[in-house]
């Protein structure tokens, strides 16, 4: 652990609690922008763990996850730093956009460069000043394009350090994902750092059962790499499931949708998961999944065009499936997000 941390112009010391915000390109108006960045430091050594929310400006979720993490009082247990950034993407978020001014995907920008576009250099920043200093990190995202997402970690499991958090963050699936050119989570890997992307909910919308699920798993976490200290022995979580690969069931013709498959619902090769209509009700054609597994994306537009991408389907042996992971569910959806008493205290 650094005795002084410094990002941008702020030194941090043990023990102390500082929001800074770090300058980024100002707008054409002339106005001044900046990221926020919180950091938390324990009077006493350990990890550092960066928690980062909307990479993609619309995907709030993470935005409010950040924000719950924040009021927790057992944050005044923090043994090492904690590095929260609850709006990366500043621009995008002001604008309900995905994107930056410059239509950049800021998740295909990194490891970014300070001479690049706009996109290029605000992932630049986030390497140098945030990054750098990291043992761990979490990148909080929803699902896009009027996709809901399932709480779900994704991770690299090759990696037994990755798999190990991926586990006991305790999502109720956890999708075993390749590494995508210019995300943040492929230039931290690159350095060494174990990173877990949670996806959960949609874009600009909150979801308590997406906010619930994220904030418990960031504090297990916490509790996992010895950040907060370990909490009594209690309940055991039921274990997550583990797909090796994911795929989307698209739409056979265009029409009206007037049932869908929810989230979460398993699903065997063959059955059906939708009816799409057309607008006179003449016409209806089923649309069947291709695979055995869970429903763990799925569109909210009922009206779809062929090719559109309706289900996303995470791929599981039904045979395999360990009973109880998805209807834990329900033990998150509580007025706090997920967090018991003892944790707030």
């Amino acid at each position: 652990m650094e005795d002084t941390l410094r990002i941008g112009q702020t030194e941090v010391a043990p023990g102390e609690r500082v929001t800074i915000d770090l300058p980024i390109a100002r707008l054409y108006t002339h106005t001044e922008m900046t990221m926020p960045v919180h950091v938390v430091r324990g009077r006493r050594p350990g990890p550092c763990l960066f928690v980062t929310g909307a990479i993609h400006g619309d995907e709030i979720v993470g935005t409010e996850i950040v924000r719950r993490l924040l009021k927790l009082k057992l944050t005044r247990q923090i043994r090492g730093t904690l590095i929260a950034i609850p709006i990366v993407n500043v621009y995008g978020f002001v604008n309900h956009s995905r994107y930056l001014p410059d239509r950049r995907d800021l998740n295909r920008s990194f490891p970014g460069s300070d001479k690049g576009s706009l996109a290029s250099q605000l992932a630049r920043l986030l390497m140098d000043e945030i990054a750098c200093h990291c043992t761990h990190g979490i990148d909080l995202h929803a699902g896009s394009n009027h996709r809901n997402n399932l709480p779900q970690i994704r991770a690299c499991l090759d990696d037994p350090e990755t798999a190990r958090l991926a586990r006991n963050f305790g999502a109720p699936i956890v999708i075993d994902s390749r590494l995508r050119d210019g995300s943040l989570r492929e230039a931290v890997r690159e350095k060494g750092i174990p990173v877990l992307l949670y996806e959960g909910g949609e874009a600009l919308r909150f979801s308590e059962l997406a906010i619930g699920v994220g904030l418990r798993g960031i504090v297990a976490i916490m509790r996992d790499i010895g950040l907060l200290p370990a909490r009594r022995l209690g309940r055991t979580p039921p274990e997550p499931l583990v797909a090796r690969a994911n795929s989307w069931v698209r739409a056979p013709v265009s029409g009206i949708l007037p049932r869908m498959a929810e989230l979460g619902t398993r699903v065997a090769a063959g059955d059906v998961l939708a009816t799409i209509a057309d607008p006179f009700g003449e016409v209806e054609e089923e649309v069947h999944s291709t695979v055995s597994g869970v429903v763990i994306g799925r569109l909210n537009l009922p009206m779809v065009h062929r090719g559109d991408a309706l289900f996303n389907i995470a791929h599981l042996d039904a045979a395999k499936a360990e009973p109880g992971a998805l209807e834990v569910l329900d033990t998150y959806l509580t007025p706090e997000g997920g967090v018991s008493e003892e944790e707030r205290l």
